[in-house]
């Protein structure tokens, strides 16, 4: 099955040692089809700016020359052609699987949505087999659930355009359309025998990326769906607040990624200081680090699978690497990757691989992913229950 959430697009960032680095979240929708709840930006990878004088890098595969870049979007430009358009040419022909080109309104979308926040209608769209595309989650308070659209409903159109031959990230595109709060978008529906066109009109929404709850056994469950601002120190909070001897089930399944610096957070939690994970811009080695102080010795599983990306998969190498957790699930994505961000002469933004990160044992994620300890499917939440208690963290 692949999905994408409607028109969430969150493009991370964070300084870590002089550097902005971004570890992208994206990937392509219908390649990480082994999970579900895979957000909107999955066609391909963002990029943080640089801060003063420092460099700016991302996650994403082959390196591309980026003042060659600039040199053919300039004449492109001189030729009355798009600049962008000639600069999409330019990397699809470079090899670089993770790079892209985004003009200033996708990117001013991008950094709006660090805060957990977007424009749309509050829906994730998947497509499973001969199905169709069928809405897989609606969020509360949003233009879709106030209008009555529920998980299982069958998208047939929007604006008019049949969906049925289209992927989920183009679906995608139609129902975000300009990401101007209000604009309507107009949506042809099934439900069993019924059908319907409903006419919504897009809002800013804000989402919740970490859910904190205690389980029946007396372990905390702590879900991270992505590492938007403020998401570290939720997971830190949450870890902090929980009860002595209480187990930790940290649930990254899904999780497509985020800020670099939010990870960090989020590994500070259960880490002493220490080595988060390396990576190289242009030969030049780098790290991150966590901070001191964190919970050395509370019972910790990781729950993880093919959606799991980017910043969540470095927290997870971290855990991993460093004895911190027992990982179960299943292998995670596989985007390990560094971009670094090129101004356009048309004022696009293209996003460039220009080097790859490591866990802390040197192993390399992108196109690899991270095995899990314990390999488990659709079962892997109980399986992970029981380690936990197994490691003395529940009753």
């Amino acid at each position: 099955m692949s999905t994408g959430t409607d028109d969430l697009c969150i493009r991370p960032r964070g300084v870590l040692r002089g550097a902005v680095l971004t570890l992208v979240f994206t990937g392509v929708l219908a390649t990480a089809a082994a999970t579900g709840a895979l957000p909107r930006q999955e066609p391909a990878v963002r990029a943080a700016r640089a801060s003063g004088g420092d460099e700016g890098v991302a996650a994403g595969g082959a390196t591309v020359d980026r003042a060659a870049l600039a040199r053919a979007a300039a004449a492109a430009m001189a030729d009355g052609k798009s600049g962008k358009k000639a600069a999409e040419e330019f990397v699809s022909r470079s090899g670089d699987r993770w790079g892209a080109v985004y003009d200033k309104r996708e990117y001013a979308e991008f950094e709006q949505a660090l805060d957990g926040a977007y424009t749309g209608v509050g829906l994730s769209a998947g497509r499973t087999g001969e199905d169709g595309v069928r809405v897989t989650r609606v969020q509360p308070g949003g233009p879709a659930a106030r209008a009555g659209l529920r998980a299982g409903d069958r998208l047939v159109s929007v604006d008019g355009r049949p969906v049925d031959g289209l992927s989920v990230s183009e679906v995608v595109s139609l129902l975000r359309g300009d990401g101007v709060p209000g604009s309507a978008v107009v949506l042809r529906v099934e439900r069993g025998r019924a059908a319907w066109t409903q006419t919504l009109r897009r809002a800013r929404l804000a989402t919740d990326p970490v859910t904190v709850r205690r389980l029946d056994d007396g372990a905390v469950l702590i879900r991270v769906a992505a590492f938007t601002k403020g998401a570290g120190a939720r997971v830190r909070d949450a870890v902090r607040a929980a009860p002595a001897g209480a187990g930790v089930l940290l649930d990254l399944r899904g999780n497509s990624g985020g800020l670099v610096t939010e990870a960090a957070v989020a590994a500070s939690a259960f880490l002493d200081g220490g080595l988060v994970a390396t990576y190289d811009v242009e030969g030049e080695q780098r790290a991150v680090y966590a901070e001191g102080g964190g919970d050395t010795g509370r019972p910790l599983v990781a729950l993880i699978d093919g959606g799991t990306m980017s910043a969540a998969e470095l927290l997870t190498g971290a855990l991993q690497d460093r004895g911190r957790a027992v990982t179960v699930g299943s292998r995670t994505f596989g985007k390990g990757s560094v971009q670094m961000p090129s101004a356009l002469p048309d004022g696009s933004v293209a996003e460039l691989t220009v080097g790859h990160y490591r866990t802390p044992a040197g192993h390399a994620v992108d196109g690899r992913g991270i095995t899990p300890d314990l390999a488990a499917g659709e079962g892997a939440e109980a399986r992970a229950r029981t380690v936990l208690s197994g490691l003395g963290g529940g009753s």
